[in-house]
């Protein structure tokens, strides 16, 4: 750290007129004479000068670089840098203090470009999710969408072709039609522009280097007339945002729905059934299915009442309690056995009490599916299905997605799922 009897005034702005500083801020100008100005907006402030100020002004052209850094160090007096927005947020304020005392530095912030575009839009701010692609990688911006927020604001780089990355990450990810995207231009300035793009066109050509994107999750009515036959969209699913495990992922629930043989007729019972997406792509299948829905966790009845509506299916029953209270009741033996049981969302001592309590009432040719995460229940549960006389096999279903990055593509990871299937034999 270098100490000096001197400060480094860090001044946030969000606008190129004079005038625009509080009053105390133009005084601080008048009286300094170092001014280091970021070179992409250097001529704009350079030109506060033709105020005729009293006091010359020797301006650094800055780059945000190590040439900055030694030029700060070898300032005797006082220095003015001149920011954008809030110097600490996203900006060179992290730099500046692994560089300097804080006895030294004085931050002034201003209205960040996001506070001014939540502004413009008329959308409250406090629960968006904010990630700069300027200079780093997209590894958070895929983070951050894979969590599916509300809001997103991203601040980007108009040289490593962002705009591009994140309307393939959106595309890869099936959310283009997730999120509305709202590209904000010189907020705050003279030529502030915002529009709306319908990112399955091509992005404008006419867009300033100094922007920022907004992502809003889309207010729109569902229907299912233009539902694949198989494979929905996670995104058509409406599920709870800080509980994603409520929703089986696309891939994986593909595999399940093609594990479970799905027969014309029958009954096929989902336990911890979520937000309902296997048994409700099993019965958009197979229409004539009667579906049990089970699941413990408060809201996951009016979860599964919704996607069944998005779906346009009708599940026989739902219930919303404890699968080991329903095993439990005296009425339990009226209730119809299923031909294809789904075992998920629960611990491995309730997976053990539903395959004795199920399997014997099962048919030869019926099949149970439990998708499982915890390799050490394995073994236990295959032979318990293997002591009610069903043929078992195990597969591990790993997939990677392609996310696009400014240097090419690289393979995300999904979380790898074991599904053990057990088919009745005698």
């Amino acid at each position: 750290m270098t100490e000096k009897n001197r400060k480094i005034h860090v001044i946030g702005i969000n606008s190129f007129k004079f005038e625009d500083l509080p009053l105390k801020l133009q005084n601080l100008f008048l009286k300094t004479v170092n001014v280091a100005v970021p070179s992409s907006y250097f001529d704009e402030i350079k030109s506060w000068s033709d105020n005729n100020f009293e006091k010359k002004k020797l301006f650094f052209a800055s780059q945000s670089n190590e040439e900055l850094i030694n030029w700060l160090k070898s300032q005797k007096t006082d220095v003015i840098l001149i920011s954008r927005g809030d110097p600490l947020w996203f900006g060179i304020g992290r730099i500046l203090l692994e560089n300097f005392s804080k006895d030294v530095l004085s931050f002034y912030p201003s209205n960040t470009c996001i506070q001014l575009a939540f502004s413009k839009l008329k959308i409250p701010w406090q629960d968006t999710i904010n990630v700069s692609i300027h200079g780093r990688d997209s590894t958070k911006l895929v983070k951050a969408l894979k969590s599916k927020p509300s809001n997103l604001a991203i601040i980007t780089d108009s040289k490593n072709k962002s705009l591009e990355i994140i309307k393939k990450n959106l595309s890869e990810l099936n959310l283009i039609d997730f999120y509305d995207f709202w590209l904000c231009e010189e907020i705050g300035f003279d030529n502030e522009k915002i529009r709306k793009l319908n990112l399955k066109d091509s992005l404008p050509t006419d867009i300033s280097s100094l922007n920022i994107a907004v992502l809003t999750k889309t207010k729109k009515s569902y229907s299912n007339d233009n539902l694949p036959l198989f494979g929905i969209s996670d995104t058509i699913f409406k599920t709870f945002e800080d509980r994603p495990k409520l929703l089986t992922k696309r891939e994986v629930r593909i595999q399940i729905l093609a594990d479970l043989e799905l027969p014309n007729d029958g009954v096929i019972w989902d336990i911890g059934a979520g937000c309902g997406s296997i048994g409700l792509e099993a019965l958009k299948l197979r229409p004539n299915l009667e579906l049990f829905c089970i699941d413990k966790r408060i809201g996951s009845k009016a979860l599964i009442l919704e996607n069944s509506k998005r779906l346009g299916v009708k599940p026989k029953f739902i219930i919303e309690e404890d699968i080991n209270n329903t095993l439990n009741k005296r009425n339990f033996s009226s209730i119809k056995k299923p031909n294809r049981l789904v075992i998920g969302g629960c611990n491995k001592k309730s997976k053990l009490l539903i395959i004795k309590k199920l399997a014997q009432g099962m048919n030869i040719g019926d099949i149970i599916i439990i998708p499982i995460i915890d390799i050490q229940s394995i073994e236990e549960l295959k032979e318990q299905l293997e002591n009610k006389n069903f043929k078992t096999n195990l597969n591990l279903i790993q997939t990677c997605k392609g996310l696009s990055i400014s240097q090419g593509m690289r393979l995300e990871p999904n979380n790898p799922v074991f599904l053990l299937k057990g088919k009745k034999s005698i």
